[in-house]
């Protein structure tokens, strides 16, 4: 995957301002004992879905994806779609009812040593589970939670799993991005969030906006024309507008059938400046 890698962090319902944490190690942290292992990036995101077959439909006809394999429940009904993004990238659709946290089951990063990120993160006072599981497409993984509640996988790909056996598969020209760049979830204090994402798993902070998926595209003016052409747009009823974001580059919004939303952007701002991260107050309770 590409260098850079965020997750947004909403600070309050009634805030239009976000965080947005990349994956970068920053060397000004204070040293641990136990050294933090490499985070690759964004692995995938796990949304719950009222209709498999509408998500499905706007993931693959709408936006060009594909889906390598599904988990099934015991009785042999779909339970969790995979949606490929690249070869490192997923979003995972769970045909499930919403638990607490709205239509988000879970987050997950990718690294290349899970045992030492159980470890590490065990030292830096994080609840962990006694041992490194393996998923059912044949991943090591674990979870931790955040202090909001929301459920944090750790996973590492093994040459024997699915996510392996598919490499250089299901990844068609239809594609509107080959690449999630941040996603975003909610949260309520910002000084514990920003312990956990920033000084514990190492991100840093970006400004952004609301609760997304976004997508990465090189040309939105040209995404936005592929959509518009496609014979399931007939499918979706909202206009589709490109906007200058808060961060300074061009974006368009689109939303699921659960009204997720999936935010298209361009990798640079419109002047070529970058914008600094946000200084935004902590949120008033």
């Amino acid at each position: 995957m590409p260098g850079r890698y965020c997750i947004s962090m909403i600070t309050s319902k009634r805030l239009a301002v976000a965080l947005l944490l990349t994956v970068f190690l920053d060397s000004s942290l204070p040293a641990v004992e136990v050294k933090r292992p490499r985070i690759l990036g964004v692995a995938h995101m796990a949304l719950f879905v009222s209709d498999l077959q509408k998500a499905r439909a706007f993931y693959k006809d709408f936006l060009g994806y594909d889906e390598p394999y599904v988990l099934k429940r015991e009785d042999g009904a779909d339970r969790i779609a995979f949606i490929k993004i690249n070869e490192n990238q997923y979003l995972e659709l769970f045909a499930e009812s919403p638990r607490q946290d709205g239509r988000l089951n879970h987050i997950s990063f990718l690294t290349d040593a899970a045992e030492g990120m159980r470890v590490y993160l065990a030292s830096r006072g994080v609840k962990v589970p006694d041992k490194v599981g393996k998923g059912r497409i044949g991943n090591l993984n674990f979870n931790i939670v955040d202090p909001d509640g929301h459920t944090v996988e750790i996973v590492q790909y093994q040459p024997d799993s699915w996510t392996t056996r598919e490499r250089g598969k299901f990844m068609p020209e239809t594609r509107i991005s080959t690449h999630i760049m941040h996603i975003g979830v909610l949260i309520g204090a910002l000084e514990p969030a920003m312990k956990f994402y920033g000084e514990i798993l190492g991100f840093r902070e970006f400004m952004g906006v609301r609760n997304h998926i976004c997508l990465i595209t090189p040309d939105i003016k040209k995404a936005v024309a592929i959509l518009e052409a496609r014979p399931a747009r007939k499918n979706y009823n909202r206009p589709i507008e490109i906007k200058v974001g808060k961060n300074g580059k061009r974006q368009a919004n689109l939303f699921d059938p659960d009204g997720t939303r999936i935010e298209l952007m361009e990798p640079n701002t419109v002047d070529g400046k970058p914008v600094p991260p946000s200084i935004a107050p902590p949120p008033i309770k």
